[in-house]
């Protein structure tokens, strides 16, 4: 859903899944991910049922500290038939919303649940109109509906907001009908009256999941463009359920669903607070971005404009606590299939590399659709260099990041471009990749002859390293130039940050890779063996405005390891 860019997302509240936990599968977790790694605005629910007031202020400075800005306060539902009181906890959804406003005065923006209906353990409809001005007045932002069936349901509910002195914005929820099952669920707990018009339609098709799917979808688009047109919603808030298929379709047919494949910045952008003016990131975790964003998560302040000097950046270390991020989302079966079951030679694991790059089924007929250093399919980009790289990993230089050079094309381009409108997009040539000692030798010999031209990093799993970078200041290889505004520079190879880059780099053969097969096995070995003895090297071609004279390096490098050795006598005459 993220993708059609919504104004913001939801995450529920369940006391009983342990909700604001460290799990993986805890809501805080959820929503911190949404917000910093995902760079989704997020609503984050949270309810006063079985939490005492110490537990819930716990968990807003959780909150707070994971970049979270809005919440949701609800009084919840009781986990059994009855409400029953916490001691020391609160009641109602009115005194959440006092709390968080006496604890962090504006720093949250709060929603409430409004009920166009009247909430049902209300008294009447006004009563519970009553008991909403009392959370707005509390401090509440925002309403979100409980789901309705009619667009008068809302308009009518508005109105009554309206001449009570409600003024804050209303959104209206709008609840897709996907199931039998799901509709009588959801109907059950919100003790609401289904009309007997949808009765009608549903009954003949209940267990045809699919027709009840199409009228549902059809039910919301007609019901959202009644909203649309009365002009009193300020947008529509969407109960998914975790299902997204018919609600994009919704959003499609009204003409809201604005994909759009340009890119803000050329990473992904974290929507946290603090780094909301962050526009600069060294180019090495590209392709990890969660990796990076964990590693400076507690940074004070993000670079704004241009890197600077980093002479001591603090990157997070490579701890236990941070192997979750070391992780791939593949299976561990699938990634058998993609890297091999078995390993013969370190020739084994330059054909998994060709094979991602070429996108050539592999002998197990599988395609390889991530390396341990990038864990999704090829970017676009990456295509326009296909024939280089496969030529490249076809020799051992195992290729984990690249860009090509770009010379002012039109921030709107599709595959290249990023940032406003109207701008122009730059780039130098990149190339990282692992490659063994012997075609380092090689390499650095013919890097004599683009000394001024290219800047170049080689390190091993020891620290080891060669650089002829410039007092190790960071080299821009990514900037755009933008009507109204100065120039961005968002991407950079900073010498400093490379030696912290290296260590993840590295772990990545033996966490994701080597761990796939038994300890002392062949296969377990080879990828061993390239941790221990490979270097990680990138190259930067600073003309970019010529031809990339990255792949001329590497055909030099081939050439000079393929020239027979020389006799005693060549080289005395040498």
């Amino acid at each position: 859903m993220g993708a059609g860019g919504p104004l913001f997302i939801d995450v529920t509240w369940h006391p009983a899944g342990d909700p604001g936990s460290d799990k993986e599968t805890s809501s805080m977790t959820i929503a911190s991910i949404a917000v910093n790694y995902c760079g989704l605005e997020t609503v984050l629910h949270m309810t006063c049922c079985c939490q005492s007031q110490e537990k819930i202020t716990c968990h807003l400075h959780k909150a707070k500290r994971l970049g979270l800005k809005n919440i949701l306060a609800l009084r919840g539902d009781p986990v059994g038939d009855q409400w029953k009181e916490e001691e020391g906890g609160f009641c109602y959804a009115v005194d959440l919303v006092k709390h968080i406003r006496s604890e962090f005065g504006d720093y949250f923006d709060i929603g409430v649940a409004g009920y166009p209906k009247g909430h049902p353990d209300a008294g009447s409809f006004e009563s519970d109109l009553k008991f909403l001005k009392e959370k707005v007045s509390a401090g509440a932002d925002f309403i979100i509906t409980q789901l309705f069936f009619e667009a008068d349901t809302f308009c009518q509910f508005v109105k009554a907001c309206s001449e009570i002195g409600i003024t804050c914005p209303i959104l209206p929820g709008i609840f897709l009908i996907q199931n039998y099952h799901s509709l009588q669920q959801l109907v059950k707990l919100s003790k609401l009256e289904v009309p007997q018009q949808i009765k009608d339609k549903i009954e003949p098709i209940k267990d045809n999941d699919a027709a009840i799917c199409n009228y549902g979808i059809d039910q919301a688009v007609s019901l959202c463009q009644r909203l649309l047109a009365s002009g009193l919603v300020p947008g529509l808030h969407f109960y998914t359920l975790n299902r997204t298929t018919a609600a994009v379709e919704v959003l499609k047919r009204l003409g809201m669903w604005t994909e759009d494949p340009r890119r803000f910045l050329p990473w992904a952008v974290s929507a946290h607070p603090k780094r909301w003016e962050e526009d600069v990131r060294p180019i090495f975790w590209a392709s990890r971005p969660k990796s990076y964003i964990y590693r400076t998560q507690e940074w004070d302040e993000f670079p704004k404009g241009r890197w600077g000097n980093s002479s001591s950046p603090a990157f997070g270390e490579l701890k236990d606590c941070y192997l979750f991020y070391l992780k791939s989302a593949t299976p561990t079966e699938e990634l058998l299939k993609m890297w091999g079951e078995e390993l013969n030679s370190e020739e084994s694991v330059f054909e998994v590399f060709m094979r991602y790059f070429s996108g050539e089924p592999n002998q197990n007929g599988c395609q390889v659709t991530c390396l341990p250093w990038n864990d999704k399919p090829l970017a676009t980009d990456t295509g326009l260099m296909k024939e280089q790289l496969l030529r490249m990993n076809q020799r051992g230089v195992l290729t984990i990041n690249s860009q090509p050079n770009v010379n002012g094309q039109p921030s709107s381009h599709p595959v290249l471009g990023w940032g406003p409108s109207g701008g122009y997009v730059f780039q130098k040539a990149y190339l990282e990749f692992f490659t063994s000692p012997k075609t380092v030798e090689a390499l650095l010999q013919v890097l004599k002859k683009y000394e001024f031209r290219v800047n170049y990093h080689v390190v091993n799993v020891k620290g080891e390293n060669i650089t002829n970078a410039p007092e190790l200041q960071p080299n821009a290889v990514t900037w755009g130039i933008f009507p109204g505004r100065e120039i961005i520079q968002p991407t950079v190879v900073d010498p400093v940050s490379f030696m912290f880059w290296k260590d993840e780099a590295f772990a990545l053969w033996i966490k994701q890779w080597g761990k796939l097969y038994d300890e002392e096995s062949p296969s377990q070995k080879i990828i061993q063996c390239i941790h221990d003895n490979y270097f990680l090297v990138n190259l930067v071609d600073n003309d970019f405005p010529l031809d990339n004279c990255l792949w001329q390096v590497i055909e030099d490098t081939f050439e000079l390891l393929d020239r027979p050795p020389q006799t005693d006598t060549e080289m005395e005459a040498t």
